[in-house]
C-alpha cells in the first residue's frame, strides 16, 4: 500500500470529489485534485461540507495526509489505513464524534454512502455519532436522499457481498433542512461491525417483480396530521399496484440550537422544522427501489403534494428497469469492483447506466487502474431492455483483517 513509488492521479473539478477520495483510500494511490470551483467569484475552493467529510476521512483513518491550496481549489490526499473507530481522532469510548457545522446544505446521507464503502475493509469496527447544527435527517433539495432510505435501502444491498452482520443505523433525533436549506441540529448514530476481507462476487441478473412497499412520513416539529395526509395519498396511488403497503408515521419535536442574545444568553431557537415521506419498493428478488421527498425549505407545499409526488417518484424509479435503482448503482458497482478477482453481473437498465454519476464512476475507475467493465444487451421481452454489466473484480480486500 505504498503510495511513494507512484505519481499522484490528477484530476480536476469538484464532481465526485467523495468517491474519488474513496477509491484513493481503497486502492492506496495519491490524489492530486485541482480547479475545486476556481471559477466561482464568491465561493471558490472546497465547500464546508466537503471539508467536513475530509475531517470524517481522517477521524477513520491512520496515516491520511492532506494538503489544501491557500484557497482552497486544489487538494493533494495520501490515503492511510482505514482503521475504523479503534484510534479516530475525536474517539470517546469506541465512538467518533462527529460534529457537522451550520452552514452544511447536504444532507447526511451524503456522509453516510462512502462510509459504508469504507467500512466494510476497516481495521476495526466503525462507530460514529453524528452531531451538531448542520445534520440533516431528511432528503435535501441538493439531492440527498434521507437517513431511512439509506437505512432501508442502501444497507441491505450488503447482504448481497455477504456482509450482514452488526450494521445498525439509528435516528436520534430528526431534521429538516433548515433556512436556506442549511443545517438541522439533527442527531444519527451509524455502527458498521462486519469487516471482511473481500466481498462476495455477485451475480444479480433478475429484478423479479415488486411485491411489497414500506416507507416512513415524518414530521419534524409541525403537526403529526401532516403524516396522516402524506400517508393517505400515497396509499391511494400504490395500493391498486401493491396492495401490501404499509407506511410508518414518525413525529418528533423539533430540535433545539443555543441562540444567545444580550437579554437572554441561554435562548435557544427552532431549526430543522418540516415533514417528508421516504419509500422503498422491495421486489420478489429482494431488489429494492427507493424515493424521497421533503417538505422545501422555504414551506408553502401541502403534504398531499409530497406523498404525491413521492409515489409517482417510486414508480417512475422501478420504471428504470435493472435491479438496482440509480441512488444505489454506484455502491453496488464499487463494491464490485473491490471484491474477488472474478466477474460479477449485474443488470441494470438504460436510464441508469446513462446516469451521469454511473459514467464518471466509470471514468475514475479506469483512470484508478481498475479493468473497464463489460456490457451487453440482457435476454428479456422488455420494451426498452436492459444491460449486463460485467465487472472484474480488483481483489483489493482488507489489508487490516487477519486471515483465519
Amino acid at each position: 500500500m505504498s503510495t511513494t513509488s507512484q505519481a499522484p492521479l490528477r484530476f480536476t473539478s469538484h464532481h465526485n470529489l467523495v468517491y474519488r477520495l474513496v477509491l484513493s483510500t481503497l486502492t492506496g494511490r495519491t490524489v492530486h485534485i485541482s480547479q475545486i470551483r476556481s471559477s466561482s467569484p464568491t465561493n471558490p475552493g472546497l465547500s464546508p461540507h466537503e471539508i467536513s467529510f475530509l475531517r470524517l476521512l481522517e477521524a477513520v483513518t491512520n496515516g491520511s495526509q492532506m494538503e489544501i491550496s491557500y484557497t482552497g481549489t486544489i487538494l493533494v490526499y495520501k490515503p492511510g489505513l482505514v482503521t475504523g473507530s479503534a484510534s479516530g481522532s475525536g474517539a470517546s469510548g469506541g465512538v467518533i464524534t462527529h460534529e457537522l457545522p451550520s452552514n452544511c446544505n447536504r444532507g447526511l446521507s451524503y456522509y453516510l454512502i462512502p462510509l459504508c464503502l469504507l467500512a466494510p475493509f476497516s481495521k476495526a469496527p466503525i462507530k460514529i455519532l453524528f452531531t451538531g447544527p448542520g445534520v440533516i435527517t431528511s432528503s435535501t433539495p441538493t439531492g440527498d436522499m434521507s437517513v431511512d432510505s439509506v437505512r432501508t435501502a442502501i444497507l441491505p444491498l450488503y447482504n448481497q457481498f455477504g456482509i450482514f452482520n452488526n450494521i445498525e443505523l439509528r435516528v436520534l433525533r430528526r431534521s429538516n433542512p433548515g433556512p436556506n436549506g442549511r443545517g438541522g441540529g439533527g442527531e444519527v448514530q451509524f455502527t458498521f461491525g462486519h469487516q471482511v476481507r473481500l466481498p462476495k462476487t455477485l451475480h444479480l441478473m433478475n429484478p423479479g417483480r415488486i411485491k411489497r412497499i414500506r416507507g416512513v412520513a415524518y414530521s419534524v416539529g409541525v403537526s403529526g396530521s401532516n403524516n396522516a395526509r402524506m400517508i393517505e395519498v400515497a396509499r391511494g396511488i400504490l395500493n391498486p399496484l401493491s396492495p401490501d403497503t404499509y407506511i410508518f408515521s414518525d413525529v418528533s419535536s423539533a430540535p433545539l440550537l443555543p441562540a444567545p442574545d444580550k437579554n437572554n444568553p441561554n435562548a435557544k431557537k427552532k431549526i430543522g422544522l418540516g415533514f417528508g415521506l421516504s419509500l422503498v419498493a422491495e421486489s420478489s428478488t429482494g431488489c429494492l427501489y427507493s424515493a424521497d421527498v421533503a417538505s422545501p425549505p422555504s414551506g408553502g407545499q401541502p403534504p398531499e403534494d409530497i406523498g404525491k409526488q413521492c409515489a409517482f417518484q417510486l414508480l417512475e424509479v422501478v420504471s428504470k428497469g435493472g435491479c438496482v435503482p440509480p441512488a444505489a448503482a454506484t455502491t453496488m458497482l464499487t463494491l464490485m469492483t473491490m471484491g474477488s478477482e472474478d466477474v460479477g453481473r449485474l443488470q441494470l437498465g438504460r436510464e441508469v447506466i446513462a446516469d451521469p454519476n454511473v459514467i464518471q464512476l466509470a471514468r475514475d475507475l479506469s483512470k484508478f487502474g481498475v479493468p473497464g467493465w463489460g456490457i451487453r444487451d440482457a435476454a428479456g421481452e422488455n420494451e426498452d431492455g436492459d444491460v449486463i454489466v460485467s465487472v472484474v473484480g480488483r481483489g483489493i480486500g482488507n489489508v487490516g483483517r487477519k486471515v483465519a
